[in-house]
Parts: structure tokens; C-alpha cells; sequence
């Protein structure tokens, strides 16, 4: 398992792919297989049995997971994309943007 520079609730835009451009929260990370689920992006049809949650059954529009090569970290300041880097200030680890230098 490599070490992930993207993490639960980072905003991040798809830098290749069908979803090219579209920006979003990464609601959950795989790190087994190097994917992430990023909010309104990825978007797929999926049928659902009726259950006594849903009585009706139907079609569900919802996000599927997308390889983490192809997500970029936002720059909060700068609002583009850019790479990491962890530095230690005082006795904790921080991720600083290697674009603005600013701590994330």
C-alpha cells in the first residue's frame, strides 16, 4: 500500500478522463486499490431491488469511484491544481501546497 497525498474531504479537480475539468469533495478513499469517490463526479445509473428502505425500487444516480492519478488536490488560495509536500512546524506533521506554500 503507497502512502496517499489525498485525503477525505479535500476538494480536487480530475486532471484526465472522461470527467476532465470537474471539481469536487472526495467523499471516501480505497486505498487497497488507489481510488477515491469524489462528489458529482463519476456519476452511474444503478438499479436497486425494492427493500423496505426504498419500497419502490428504481434507478439510482450515483458516484462511482475514480483512480486517484487522475485527481488533483485545489489550491485553496490559488483555486488550480498542485502537488503536496509534508513539512514538520513545531512538533506536527502538516501537507503545505507546493504551489502558494501555504499549510492545507
Amino acid at each position: 500500500m503507497i502512502k496517499l497525498k489525498i485525503k477525505t474531504g479535500d476538494i480536487v479537480r480530475v486532471i484526465a478522463g472522461d470527467h476532465k475539468g470537474e471539481e469536487g469533495k472526495v467523499l471516501r478513499v480505497d486505498r487497497e486499490k488507489n481510488k477515491a469517490i469524489v462528489e458529482g463526479v463519476n456519476m452511474v445509473s444503478k438499479h436497486t431491488k425494492p427493500s423496505a428502505k426504498n419500497p419502490q425500487g428504481g434507478i439510482v444516480k450515483k458516484e462511482a469511484s475514480i483512480q486517484i492519478s487522475n485527481i488533483s488536490l485545489i489550491d485553496p488560495k490559488t483555486k488550480e491544481a498542485t502537488r503536496t509536500g509534508v513539512r514538520v512546524e513545531g512538533d506536527k506533521k502538516v501537507r503545505f501546497s507546493k504551489k502558494s506554500n501555504q499549510v492545507l
